[in-house]
Parts: structure tokens; C-alpha cells; sequence
């Protein structure tokens, strides 16, 4: 009856074995997967760590790169800003010049229409004193023999003199239709120069509005780094929640090597 009742327990205490053994089985699986969990957290959190060190060394690159560029383009654009000032503060100046060479010749001009009406009325009175003094001679020459001569030479000096003035009228007019052509070639020289007014000026507006753009970008891509930065703390945040959790899990882990030597011992 006793050896029965030993076997009974024996048996009871094998049974129990098995189910803690079990137990154990259960518990050393869970671990098993457990510890792989960990191994893959740690693994994505060293990658996480490698991108985030490589994407911080992209970004302060890019940066340096964008304020480089967008320095170097804002010099350019207010240099070409200055120069296209600088070029219709001249063409205007010379503009202003030629406007007062226009004036001076239009006044030159007058002033040899005036001369040469004044020409053309001296010589219908000389033509006048000519048929008078022909006209005299004729009716005299009876009379005035002696004078004939006087009167003959009279009338060559007048005749000389007629057509030295009508040389000196060729002349005026080929001076005041040269002096013509050279204040076409002056109106036309001054639309020329309205016309490259207009377009620097133009040019000048395109500029500016190409030198607010180019602000405009700068800006965009200020905001753009600084939701960059906003996502760089954001995964700093993310990275900072993981290594708590990986803290947490090494000390989960401990527990659970404690744990596991105080079983071993109780199988023991």
C-alpha cells in the first residue's frame, strides 16, 4: 500500500513535471520569438540611424548648395538690373542730346529759308533794276551814246553779280537740303533710340519680375527646409520612442533570463 501510494505521487509529480516541463517549452518559444522581434526592432533602428545620419549629411549639403545658388543668382539678376539702368540713364542722356541738336537745326533750317526768301527778293529787284536800266538804255541810246558804254558795263557788272547770286542760292539750297537729310538722319536715329529705350525699359521690368521670382523661390525653399527640419525632429522624436521601447525590451529581457534561471533551478 505505501509503495502504491509512492507510485501515485511519483506518478502525480511526473505529471506535473511534464506540464511544467511544458511550460518551459512554451515559455523558452516565446522568448525565442521574442528575442527575433528585438533582433529585427534593432536592426530597422541601426538602418533608421544609418538614413537618418546620411539624409542630415544630404540636407546640409543641399543647403549649402541652395544658398550658394540662390546668393550667386541674386548678384547676377541685380548686376543686369544695374547695368540696364545705368545703360537707359545713358540713352536717355543722349536722347536729350539729340533732341537739342534737332532744335538747333531746325533752327539753323529757318534761318536759311529765311535768307534764301531774302536772296530771291533781291534778285527780282535786281532783275527789276535790270529791265528798268535796259529799258532806259534803250530809250536813251540815241541820246546817250557816251553813256551806252557806262550803262554796257553797268549791266555785266549786274548780270555778274545776278549770277553770283544765283551760285550763292545753289549753294544755300544744297546746304539746307543737306542740312535736311542730316535731321532725317537725326529723327531717325532719335526713333531709333526711343525704340531701345522702350525695349531696355521693358527688358528692365522682365528683370525685376525674374529678380521677384528668383526671391519668390529662395523663400519656397526656405519653407521646404524648414518642414525638412520639422520631419528631421519628428524622426529624431520617432528614434528617441524606439530606444525606450529597446531599453524597455533589455530589461524585459532580463527579467525574463532571471526568470528562466529560477525555473532551470526549480527543475533542477
Amino acid at each position: 500500500s505505501t509503495i502504491q501510494n509512492q507510485r501515485e505521487e511519483i506518478q502525480f509529480l511526473a505529471a506535473q513535471l511534464k506540464d511544467r516541463d511544458k511550460e518551459l517549452n512554451d515559455m523558452v518559444a516565446v522568448h525565442q520569438t521574442q528575442l527575433l522581434a528585438w533582433e529585427c526592432d534593432r536592426q530597422k533602428i541601426l538602418t533608421l540611424e544609418e538614413r537618418c545620419n546620411f539624409l542630415n549629411n544630404e540636407l546640409n549639403k543641399r543647403n549649402e548648395i541652395i544658398k550658394s545658388l540662390s546668393q550667386q543668382k541674386f548678384k547676377e539678376m541685380s548686376q543686369k538690373v544695374r547695368d540696364a539702368t545705368l545703360r537707359c540713364q545713358a540713352l536717355e542722356e543722349k536722347n536729350q542730346s539729340l533732341h537739342c541738336s534737332v532744335l538747333e537745326l531746325s533752327a539753323k533750317t529757318g534761318q536759311l529759308q529765311a535768307r534764301e526768301q531774302e536772296l530771291l527778293t533781291m534778285l527780282k529787284l535786281k532783275d527789276e533794276v535790270i529791265l528798268e536800266t535796259t529799258d532806259y538804255i534803250t530809250s536813251k541810246s540815241r541820246e546817250l551814246g557816251s553813256a551806252l558804254q557806262a550803262a554796257k558795263q553797268e549791266e555785266l557788272n549786274l548780270n555778274k553779280e545776278k549770277q553770283d547770286l544765283k551760285l550763292r542760292l545753289k549753294e544755300l539750297i544744297l546746304e539746307r537740303n543737306k542740312l535736311q537729310d542730316d535731321l532725317c538722319e537725326k529723327m531717325k536715329e532719335n526713333n531709333k533710340q526711343q525704340e531701345e529705350i522702350v525695349r531696355l525699359r521693358q527688358e528692365n521690368v522682365c528683370l525685376r519680375d525674374e529678380l521677384t521670382l528668383t526671391v519668390e523661390k529662395a523663400k519656397r525653399k526656405d519653407q521646404l527646409l524648414q518642414l525638412a527640419q520639422s520631419k528631421q525632429a519628428r524622426t529624431d522624436i520617432e528614434l528617441s520612442s524606439l530606444r525606450q521601447i529597446y531599453i524597455k525590451q533589455q530589461r524585459d529581457l532580463q527579467f525574463l533570463h532571471v526568470n528562466l534561471e529560477s525555473s532551470q533551478e526549480l527543475r533542477q
